[in-house]
C-alpha cells in the first residue's frame, strides 16, 4: 500500500509541508509552474534550497504583490473582528506603504470560498482547500468567540495562507497516497507574540484544531506548529503514532525559516507498507462504525448510505430503534477496513445529521472467494464461488442473472435453473 509518512519532529507549518512534498514530486518545477498558474491573486511561489544543522532541503517561498513571506507574518493567521479598528499590529516590520495597503484590506470566509471556487484545479483539490480553510476559520471563531462571518483574515497574510494549503492539497493529490500518516506533532513550548497580545504556546486556534491528536512540548521555545500545518494534518492524516514497517522510495525534507539547535525541517516518507489490520492472533480486524439518527428521511439516509460505500465501507446497513421521546429512528452502521475508517467516519459525519459516531473493531471471518464463468445458453454469466470452514457455495452473479431474465422475459428461479441444473 502507497504511505505517506509525515515526521512532525520539528511541528508543522504549511510552507514546510508543502516543500517536503514538493521534494517528493516526479516533476517540482512543472508542479510549481501549474501552481503559480491556478490564479491564486498576486502570489508567486517559488522553491530554494537550504541547509539546516548540515541537512539540504528545499523552503517553500511566497511572495505576495512582490513582499516576501518573512515580511507576511506568515506563521500567524491574524483576524480580525467587525467591532475592531481598521489597524493591525504585525510582529515584523513592513514599509509604510505595505501597511497602508495591508491595514485595510481583509478577507472573510465567504470571499475565501470565492476564492477558490476561481481557482484553476481539480473539484477535489478545491474541495480540500475549503475543508481545510474552513477548519482554520472555525478554530478562530472558537479562540476569538465570534462567529464564522464576522472572522476577516488579513488579505495578504491570506493569500500566503492559500498558496500553502492549495500547495499541499494539490501534491497529495498528484502524489496519490493510499493512506497518510504521522507522528505525534511536536508543538513548542513557551509563549508566542501575536496581533492580540502573547499567547501560550500552542496558539488557541491551534489548540482547537489538534484536539484528538497526540501532541507535546519540549525544550525548544516558540512556535512549532501553526494553524494552517495543523489543519492540513487534521483533515489528510488518518492516524498519529510511530512510523509503520515500510520501504522507502522517496524522502522529503521541508525546511523551516528559523534556526534552532535540532534541524528546524519536516520529513515526509513515501514508500510501500503493509495493511495494519492483523491482530495478535493472525485474524483480520475491521471497524465497525454506527450512529442513531431519528431527523433525517429515508431519502437523505439512502443516500447517505450510497455516498458511505463510495468512502470505502464494505457493508452499510440500518436497524430500525427506538429513541429518546419516543422517536422512532435507525441506527446506521458501517463496516470497513481499518485503513478506511477515517474516510468512512467523516463521510457518516458529512452525509448524516449525527452529532456522534461509535467505533467498535471486530474480528472478521471471511470464506476465501473466487470468481469463474459458465454458460447460460448462448450467454456467458459470472460464478461466485466460496469455500472455507468446510464450507462450498456457488451462485450467479445477482446483475448477470437479472439481465438475462429480462432478455428472456423469464424468473430469476428459471435462469439459475438453467446454469445449475438439478
Amino acid at each position: 500500500m502507497k504511505t505517506l509518512y509525515i515526521e512532525c519532529n520539528m511541528g508543522a507549518a504549511g510552507d514546510m509541508l508543502a516543500a517536503a512534498l514538493l521534494e517528493l514530486h516526479p516533476d517540482p518545477e512543472d508542479f510549481l509552474r501549474r501552481l503559480n498558474a491556478a490564479g491564486i491573486p498576486d502570489v508567486t511561489v517559488s522553491r530554494d534550497t537550504v541547509v539546516r544543522c548540515g541537512i539540504s532541503g528545499t523552503h517553500l517561498a511566497v511572495s505576495v504583490g512582490g513582499v516576501h513571506e518573512e515580511e507576511l507574518a506568515h506563521h500567524h493567521l491574524h483576524i480580525h473582528e467587525h467591532e475592531h479598528p481598521h489597524t493591525h499590529e504585525h510582529e515584523h516590520p513592513h514599509t509604510h506603504s505595505h501597511e497602508a495597503h495591508t491595514a485595510h484590506t481583509h478577507r472573510s470566509m465567504t470571499d475565501i470560498e470565492h476564492l477558490v471556487r476561481s481557482l484553476a484545479v481539480n473539484d477535489k483539490v478545491r474541495a480540500d482547500i475549503i475543508e481545510v480553510y474552513t477548519l482554520i476559520a472555525l478554530a478562530e471563531s472558537r479562540a476569538h468567540g465570534k462567529p464564522v462571518p464576522d472572522i476577516h483574515f488579513h488579505e495578504v497574510g491570506t493569500m500566503d495562507a492559500v498558496a500553502d494549503i492549495t500547495a499541499v492539497c494539490m501534491l497529495i493529490d498528484e502524489l496519490r497516497p493510499e493512506r497518510i500518516l504521522a507522528s505525534p506533532v511536536h508543538v513548542g513550548s513557551g509563549q508566542v507574540r501575536c496581533a492580540h497580545g502573547i499567547l501560550s504556546v500552542p496558539a488557541p486556534a491551534t489548540a482547537w484544531i489538534l484536539r484528538g491528536v497526540p501532541i507535546y512540548g519540549g525544550a525548544v521555545q516558540g512556535e512549532l506548529c501553526t494553524p494552517t500545518g495543523a489543519a492540513l494534518l487534521k483533515h489528510f492524516v488518518s492516524d498519529f503514532g510511530p512510523m509503520p514497517v515500510m520501504c522507502t522510495e522517496r524522502i522529503g525534507y521541508g525546511m523551516g525559516t528559523k534556526e534552532f539547535e535540532t534541524a528546524n525541517c519536516l520529513r515526509a516518507l513515501f514508500g510501500e507498507s503493509g495493511v495494519q489490520n492483523i491482530d495478535a492472533d493472525g485474524m483480520e480486524q475491521i471497524a465497525q462504525l454506527s450512529c442513531n439518527i431519528d431527523d433525517m428521511t429515508g431519502e437523505e439516509i439512502g443516500f447517505a448510505q450510497e455516498q458511505l460505500f463510495a468512502a470505502g465501507a464494505l457493508d452499510v446497513y440500518t436497524v430500525p430503534v427506538g429513541m429518546k421521546k419516543n422517536r422512532p429512528g435507525v441506527l446506521l452502521s458501517c463496516i470497513c477496513k481499518m485503513e478506511q475508517r477515517t474516510a468512512v467516519m467523516k463521510a457518516l459525519f458529512k452525509y448524516t445529521s449525527t452529532l456522534g459516531v461509535r467505533e467498535e473493531i471486530c474480528r472478521r471471518y471471511v470464506l476465501e472467494r473466487t470468481e469463474q464463468t459458465a454458460s447460460a445458453g448462448d450467454d456467458t454469466v459470472r460464478i461466485k464461488e466460496a469455500h472455507g470452514y468446510g464450507v462450498q457455495r456457488r451462485k450467479i452473479e445477482y446483475e448477470d442473472a437479472a439481465r438475462l431474465a429480462r432478455e428472456r422475459q423469464s424468473s430469476l428461479r428459471d435462469i439459475i435453473s438453467d446454469v445449475f441444473p438439478r
